[in-house]
């Protein structure tokens, strides 16, 4: 397990390798529950415009929604039988396709049966996919103790990779671009255990705020389930505390919830928006370093255009350290906002004035 878990990719690695050989070797994809799988698919559609994304869940089908008969009839009076796909699987696409086939590992034994042809093939009863198609499986690990079994012909037509967890670093990049409460954001920098395997754990009780298959929890923290707590507490002006926590207990498990509900009274204890916006040279600048990161955060989630200079204003008024934390945040590879900020001249300025920031990173 040492050895494998030293050759566990992240989820762009994983993007990587199935771009560079899923139109020959099908790729699947084991990891863990929550963990950002099913976005692979996004991200490869993004890679290649022109190829048409094909998601197909297993769960769902039997054998009989993969393929049905269709007779044919000639002018003889004879015929046959043809079999007809199914349309998730884009098999009646002229162009290339990208298909993932998810939750491979709980397709009943029918199913995995008969997508073995397209999995080793790129075919499927007398239907063959463009040349530039890309097939590629997903599935959670079996260790976790949800149903996922490959015979191992079926895994021997395979390319089989375990994709790692994101580190909370990856994570909180993730959670910029996709506009995650910065309370989460701050938790996750603040907890990086929620981001931890249960491999990397002795037992369940060395950490609580996750998954671990020999500890049965109703809930707990995940990739998936921590944005959906972010989902919740966008709308917390509009909950009590005691409703806004039994939401995040039962969706983040009750250890996560407790600690994260810290942070959530901190954050409405941050300046607004608005007074930023407005006045940012009177607006309130938290006592605590934590409330300040939280700031930061924020900030870097829903920063537009139109408001960087009076961001750029604010931001000497905190520590050093906080805006280094924002210069980081800026020139993190893959942060979708930034060319937005670093063609600002008010930021190029202070960017030279505060180089001293960035000393570190020269050789």
């Amino acid at each position: 397990m040492t050895i494998q878990t030293t050759y566990d990719l992240s989820i762009n690695q994983v993007a990587d390798a199935i771009a560079a050989t899923g139109n020959k070797n099908t790729l699947l994809v084991q990891g863990h529950m929550g963990c950002g799988k099913s976005t692979i698919l996004k991200m490869l559609g993004d890679k290649f415009p022109n190829h048409t994304c094909c998601y197909v869940d297993c769960t769902t089908k039997d054998l009989g929604d993969l393929t049905i008969p269709n007779i044919a009839k000639l002018d003889d009076g004879t015929g046959f039988v043809e079999y007809l796909t199914n349309e998730e699987l884009g098999l009646h696409i002229k162009g290339p396709v990208i298909i993932m086939v998810d939750e491979y590992g709980k397709a009943n034994p029918a199913v995995k049966n008969a997508l073995t042809r397209l999995m080793l093939e790129h075919k499927m009863g007398s239907v063959t996919l463009h040349e530039d198609s890309m097939v590629f499986a997903t599935t959670n690990l079996a260790g976790e103790g949800v149903g996922d079994l490959l015979m191992d012909h079926q895994k021997n037509r395979l390319t089989i990779v375990r994709m790692r967890k994101p580190t909370p670093d990856e994570w909180v990049t993730y959670g910029l671009n996709a506009g995650v409460d910065p309370s989460v954001l701050r938790f996750v920098k603040e907890y990086p255990q929620v981001m931890q395997s249960y491999e990397e754990v002795t037992t369940p009780q060395d950490n609580q705020y996750i998954f671990h298959p020999k500890d049965k929890r109703p809930s707990f923290a995940t990739p998936r389930s921590l944005e959906a707590a972010s989902n919740i507490l966008k709308q917390r002006a509009s909950m009590d505390d005691q409703t806004l926590t039994a939401m995040l207990m039962g969706t983040i498990g009750v250890r996560t919830a407790l600690d994260m509900m810290a942070f959530v009274h901190l954050a409405d204890q941050l300046p607004s928006l608005q007074s930023i916006k407005d006045s940012p040279l009177t607006a309130i600048v938290p006592d605590s370093a934590a409330a300040v990161c939280m700031v930061v955060y924020r900030t870097l989630s829903v920063v537009e255009r139109d408001w960087v200079d009076a961001w750029m204003t604010y931001l000497p008024r905190l520590s050093n350290e906080a805006q280094g934390l924002f210069a980081n945040g800026v020139r993190t590879p893959g942060y979708g906002k930034q060319a937005l900020v670093m063609t600002n001249a008010k930021f190029t300025k202070w960017a030279m004035d505060n180089n001293f920031l960035f000393a570190s990173d020269k050789k």
